[in-house]
């Protein structure tokens, strides 16, 4: 149970980080958010608790094919954002992330890629 508590802390803490970064600086809270530091973290947990090579090379593998039609969100939300306000540009960029990686799954399947 300590060592699920011990997770749940160092993790919490990144997130708190991140969003206390983000509040004093734009770019320095864009960069450490960009860092995969949520994959770094469950690399390192997936490692400690004995998982095998494989089940942490998977991970890797599909986290980063989960990411690229993620991407387009970061442009979309701040355009919207102006004119839709919050809610409504957090809602279109989610609809919009479900869309376009149900797009890049159908595409990557056709390569023997298979993401669902």
């Amino acid at each position: 149970m300590a060592w699920l508590v011990t997770k749940y802390l160092i993790t919490a803490f990144v997130v708190v980080l991140v969003t206390e970064l983000a509040k004093r600086s734009d770019k320095l809270g864009g960069l450490v958010a960009a860092l995969p530091l949520v994959t770094v973290l469950t690399l390192i947990w997936l490692y400690v608790e004995g998982q095998p090579q494989q089940k942490i090379a998977n991970h890797a593998w599909y986290t980063f094919w989960y990411v690229i039609p993620t991407l387009p969100m970061f442009l979309v939300f701040p355009v919207v954002l102006t004119r839709w306000g919050f809610v409504g540009a957090l809602a279109a960029s989610v609809a919009m992330t479900m869309a376009t990686f149900g797009l890049f799954a159908w595409v990557l399947k056709r390569y023997g890629i298979d993401l669902l």
